[in-house]
């Protein structure tokens, strides 16, 4: 069987692929597979897609299944040597720690969105290995529209009424990834595709280290979608970032265009809305719009729960205002009120908001007084009573603050109907060790009296925000990065001749000293011996 390394399809003796016109003549370039790599004996390798600081994805074909799919491989440019027709990564001993980091990562968060596939927003993965010094995802491959080209074929924007049932799966994606942990950061149109289902799905998957300035990857942002907090150096990116992208996306939409980028933004706020696509779209839209594109954090719709919230009506305000409506338009057909100085149309609306005000006040006040509902569920009135000055006896939710994560995320799966969320945002403790639980909701304790799955968030503590520097001198300079990796540090290394040090340890630090505090994520520099610089002149 010939593939086209294009488009997977047979192509028989064919150089040119007549589906669809790729040169199969042609080497793919380093640092990419070479065409036609097999992987996990199953995946065969073809051209790649779209490439980021993080991952390359190629168009591949499984043997086993006979499907195309498509092979994500971490590819994190600037730590890692490949040459022509190489299949392992080759990477610097003073990049080791930092790409062993970097690679957990990635596998990890992949591994969540396996776990998702109930969401229909999210890819579907079918396989993740370790091969070639590195890792790979294998995701489905679908025939999809490019969601600009979908909003161009749709007069180049969208009505509301379209909109809504699309974003509403995203939303609900987003909010279950940040559940557990973790989120897109680069949900854009150039990241989101349409089934020929009309469903949406999101593209463009990567760890935060991708999505934020200061990380030792090469960050891909998305200009107009971007938050201004993602420029910034290491800055903390969480739920709150991650609605400024769905409200851009959002905008797009239903104006045809993207907002100013984040930098712009700082500088003037404003959003330009046409008049006549304001006056198409309803207000709550418009405002929740606005509201998610706030450009300071502390004004931005903070969960998406709210996000949602604030794009919907609820059912009651409706029937209010089209109750409003047919009462004000109502004809008036008392002969007095015709007569000259009678109510004008305008006056009975404003009577009848008023008296809708009025009844529903009215109603309140006869709930909380009368509470016509009560009883009316408890067969035994002291039954209440008695249960509730009762000591409980049954099942409560279990203690998981002090284990680590993985360790509660063990113990949970064990049980069988316990789901552990992680909480996006960590906070940093001197109490409770880096990966260690340091809160859990719903407390432990607290009375189990629902059946089936429980959910429990958990907060994970980042250990202490400030870490003391150890002895670091003629320490091997592998022995001194693990130490200061496994610290939270990321390190960097400078070579110099030295006599009293042996070749390949180190002889200090390069700007601070042993028992110096620094910040968590702080980048240290190490100076390493070269050895003697005499023995370097006569070595032939």
């Amino acid at each position: 069987m010939s593939l086209c390394m294009g488009c997977m399809r047979e192509i028989g003796d064919n150089v040119v692929c007549p589906s669809c016109g790729f040169d199969n003549s042609k080497g793919q370039h380093s640092p990419y597979l070479p065409y036609g790599t097999i992987l996990h004996g199953r995946y065969i390798v073809g051209s790649v897609i779209d490439t980021n600081g993080e991952s390359t994805r190629y168009i591949s074909f499984d043997k086993q299944t006979g499907d195309v799919v498509i092979v994500c491989e971490f590819l994190p440019m600037g730590l890692f040597e490949r040459e022509n027709d190489e299949l392992n990564l080759r990477v610097r001993f003073e990049n080791e720690d930092v790409f062993r980091k970097l690679v957990s990562d990635y596998i990890s968060y992949f591994r969540t969105i396996a776990e998702l596939k109930d969401f229909s927003a999210l890819i579907k993965i079918h396989n993740i290995f370790q091969e070639n010094n590195t890792a790979y995802v294998i995701e489905e491959n679908q025939d999809l529209i490019p969601f600009e080209e979908y909003v161009e074929r749709s007069n180049g924007h969208l009505e509301w009424d379209i909109a809504r049932p699309l974003f509403m799966p995203v939303i609900s994606a987003l909010e279950a990834m940040h559940r557990r942990g973790l989120g897109h950061y680069a949900i854009s149109p150039k990241n989101m595709f349409v089934t020929a289902y009309g469903k949406i799905k999101i593209a463009g998957f990567a760890t935060a280290n991708e999505r934020k300035r200061g990380t030792p990857l090469k960050s891909q942002l998305y200009s107009g979608c971007a938050a201004p907090e993602q420029y910034e150096e290491n800055f903390p990116i969480d739920s709150i970032t991650e609605i400024y992208g769905i409200s851009a996306t959002l905008f797009y939409a239903l104006t045809g265009n993207l907002p100013a980028s984040a930098k712009e933004r700082l500088k003037d706020s404003r959003l330009l809305m046409s008049t006549s696509t304001v006056k198409r779209l309803p207000p709550h839209v418009v405002t929740a719009i606005a509201n998610g594109l706030q450009v300071k954090r502390e004004n931005r719709i903070t969960d998406f729960d709210d996000l949602r919230s604030q794009l919907s009506v609820s059912h009651t305000a409706q029937a209010i205002q089209e109750e409003i409506s047919r009462t004000a338009n109502m004809n008036v057909n008392n002969s007095s009120l015709n007569k000259k100085g009678g109510l004008s149309h305008g006056a009975v609306g404003v009577i009848a908001s008023v008296i809708t005000i009025l009844i529903l006040g009215a109603l309140g006040v006869f709930f909380v007084l009368q509470n016509p509902l009560s009883g009316c569920f408890v067969e035994d009135p002291n039954q209440a009573t008695s249960a509730s000055t009762e000591k409980w006896t049954g099942e409560t939710i279990p203690n998981y603050v002090g284990m680590t994560y993985n360790d509660a995320v063990d113990e949970a799966q064990s049980k069988g109907s316990i789901t552990l969320y992680r909480d996006t945002v960590e906070s940093y403790s001197d109490q409770y060790a880096e990966g260690v639980i340091m809160d859990q909701s719903p407390k432990a304790g607290s009375q189990l009296t629902a059946q089936g799955e429980i959910s429990i968030t958990v907060k994970v503590s980042k250990g202490k925000q400030m870490r003391e520097l150890p002895a670091v001198k003629k320490k091997t300079v592998n022995t001194v990065a693990k130490l200061l990796a496994n610290d939270g540090f990321v390190v960097n290394a400078e070579y110099q001749y030295n006599d009293e040090i042996d070749e390949g340890s180190v002889i200090s630090y390069k700007d601070y000293k042993k028992g110096d505090t620094l910040e968590y994520g702080s980048t240290i520099t190490i100076i390493v011996s070269k050895g003697s610089e005499a023995t370097e002149k006569t070595t032939y």
